[in-house]
């Protein structure tokens, strides 16, 4: 790919940032109209399993306010304060989220339980309708945003879609609760109230999941040996280059920072030294269009030669 092409080719932080955001004020949007529509439903149909759900509906607009905050704040650009630019804000947005999923589904724990030992009604039956249309919608919502989030290689836009396949659990064991409510009558009124404590801990199971990576990044975990490898794979094919010795990765935002210490013949010129590590750096962010920026050592068996 020539230059030009390379460059339309490929997209910056503030771009990446602009889909993540784009694709998070739909979920935003999609969320708050179902969460009124299951609220009402629930009110209306006597179901306090739809009740909760439509509650942990309304929690999903609020992490999804977080996530939005959060890919704004990673997008701005270095400054003096910031020299690395603003991208943590994004797992950072990632923790707070797996935190709500974890709060709305200890609330739908605790309300779950009180309704299971207070008497009530069964639920009605256009309930039903209304949960099918929740799953269907919730689902075609967690597809789009785990593919963008995916893209963007954004651990809180994935996290907000998993927000959104936890939803749509949530509303498919109510589904199950409140059917089985119907079918088996008088008795089985607690039916939908059991559902909604299966699935809350099916919601604290995937927030517990989706925190595991917005920490790793907030603490600059290693990425995965493979990625390594390929980094020092096209290190070495840089002519000058006699080996490597550490190579460090750690992901800011949907960028990348590299360290790495290149190995040269300890006889060459300070200058051919330079050159080469030039040549390293402009070879890794040509072959890899995420990378933001790369501090390459130069060094031989004797001294060092310099750092860019």
């Amino acid at each position: 790919m020539k230059g030009n092409e390379r460059l339309k080719a490929k997209d910056n932080s503030s771009q990446l940032a602009s889909k993540g955001i784009k694709t998070t004020l739909i979920g935003i949007i999609a969320s708050l109209t179902l969460s009124t529509v299951k609220i009402i439903s629930g009110a209306l149909g006597n179901s306090y399993a739809l009740i909760a759900d439509g509650i942990e509906s309304l929690a999903d607009v609020f992490t999804s306010i977080i996530v939005l905050s959060g890919l704004r704040i990673a997008s701005k650009p270095a400054d003096a304060d910031h020299p690395y630019g603003h991208g943590k804000a994004e797992p950072i947005a990632g923790v707070i989220v797996a935190f709500g999923l974890f709060t709305a589904a200890i609330i739908i724990i605790i309300q779950s339980i009180y309704e299971i030992i207070t008497p009530h009604n069964a639920p009605a039956s256009f309930t039903l309708a209304v949960l099918v249309l929740v799953v269907i919608i919730k689902e075609i919502l967690f597809r789009y945003i785990i593919k963008v989030g995916k893209r963007i290689k954004s651990v809180a836009v994935i996290n907000d879609a998993w927000h959104q396949r936890s939803d749509a659990i949530t509303s498919f064991t109510v589904f199950i609760g409140i059917s089985v409510a119907l079918i088996g009558g008088e008795g089985y009124e607690v039916a939908d109230d059991y559902a909604a404590l299966f699935a809350s801990i099916i919601i604290i199971i995937n927030s517990y999941r989706l925190l595991k990576p917005a920490l790793f990044e907030l603490m600059d975990t290693a990425p995965p040996d493979e990625t390594i490898n390929k980094i020092r794979s096209v290190a070495l094919e840089v002519p000058g280059v006699e080996g490597l010795d550490k190579c460090f990765m750690r992901k800011m935002g949907f960028e990348y920072f590299i360290d790495i210490h290149v190995i040269v013949d300890g006889n060459i010129p300070v200058n051919e030294g330079h050159e080469i590590a030039h040549k390293v750096k402009d070879e890794l962010k040509k072959t890899f269009l995420n990378i933001r920026d790369v501090l390459v050592h130069i060094e031989s068996s004797t001294k060092v030669i310099g750092r860019h």
